[in-house]
């Protein structure tokens, strides 16, 4: 099959890390053509198709035999200058571009979109992309989150920190633990805080209740098709940080998931499937879902390397399903 992958430069990737990477290597030694852009190399013209200038690749030797974790430099070959390829035209797109989900990322949906309308299959969905911000994706399901607000209003922030008197600000569009803020039982720098996120009422805020639960991790639990892939990875935060995000230092520790982690991903992990998001990444501290990640959930080398499961080949085995599922239809 051709897969066409819609990602971050290449030449960017960290290979001892990288999800995006690691599903590439998988599709490689399953003997799949790859082809790989940005989502600025894709355009629509009238009278014609959703089109990406794409580079055909192939993986060095070492990149297809690596095992996860491993750093691998000079990993991608590039077999010709970028190419106008149709998105219909080749047997499955993956959308693996990082947030923050701005409003390029917002228009490169819409052209996926169109995309789909003229045959393409587009993993995740594109509609599906839109409709869950990573963030905001949690209201749906209330009976698995702590106590949360959305609002502009600073009072309603103030009023929402004397009931729960250690809470946890974050901006909507942040991503990797960027923007969090912490403010504890004295309300030390809580108008400052509010100000800063919310820029005097112009720009919506999330805060939640501070959960505890944190110093046992920030765990990623991985959605594939619906079924939860059986490890969790927990981000736990180190020295005075408060949060485990791995970007900000975060150490990842892949754990069996608990009773609780199986109850909230059965739950959820089938609604969003039938929605067409093939892979999605559920935070979960302690008992409560903190986001849901569709964009571009990561993970899948720290567990492979912890505890042996092959999380990129279910992966893989789940997409080449539903495109093998696509061509009987």
């Amino acid at each position: 099959m051709r897969l066409l992958f819609i990602a971050d430069p290449l030449d960017a990737f960290n290979t001892a890390k990288d999800t995006t990477f690691s599903i590439l290597r998988e599709a490689a030694r399953r003997g799949h053509a790859l082809l790989a852009c940005t989502t600025r190399d894709v355009s629509w013209q009238r009278g014609g198709r959703v089109t990406a200038q794409a580079r055909a690749i192939t993986l060095s030797p070492a990149a297809v035999t690596s095992s996860a974790g491993e750093r691998v430099p000079n990993w991608f070959n590039t077999l010709a200058d970028a190419q106008p390829v149709a998105l219909a035209d080749v047997d499955a797109v993956l959308m693996r571009i990082d947030p923050p989900f701005d409003s390029e990322y917002f228009y490169a949906t819409h052209l996926l979109a169109q995309a789909e309308r003229e045959g393409a299959h587009v993993f995740n969905r594109p509609q599906a992309l839109r409709e869950h911000p990573e963030k905001l994706a949690i209201l749906e399901f209330p009976q698995f989150i702590g106590p949360t607000l959305v609002t502009r209003d600073a009072a309603d922030i103030r009023l929402f920190h004397a009931e729960h008197a250690d809470i946890i600000l974050k901006p909507l569009d942040g991503m990797g633990g960027m923007g969090i803020f912490r403010v504890g039982p004295d309300g030390l720098n809580l108008g400052s805080i509010i100000e800063t996120l919310n820029r005097h009422g112009a720009q919506t805020v999330m805060v939640q209740k501070y959960l505890r639960e944190i110093s046992a991790g920030d765990k990623r639990i991985l959605l594939i098709d619906g079924q939860p892939v059986p490890h969790a990875l927990a981000r736990i935060p180190q020295g005075s940080e408060i949060r485990g995000n791995m970007a900000v230092g975060g150490k990842g520790v892949a754990q069996p998931l608990s009773e609780r982690d199986r109850h909230i991903a059965d739950h959820i992990g089938p609604v969003l499937a039938q929605r067409g998001l093939l892979l999605v990444g559920l935070d979960v501290i302690g008992d409560c879902v903190t986001e849901i990640n569709v964009t571009s959930p990561t993970g899948f080398q720290e567990i492979m390397k912890q505890t042996g499961f092959d999380v990129a080949k279910t992966f893989m085995e789940a997409l080449e399903g539903q495109l093998d599922g696509n061509a009987l239809a």
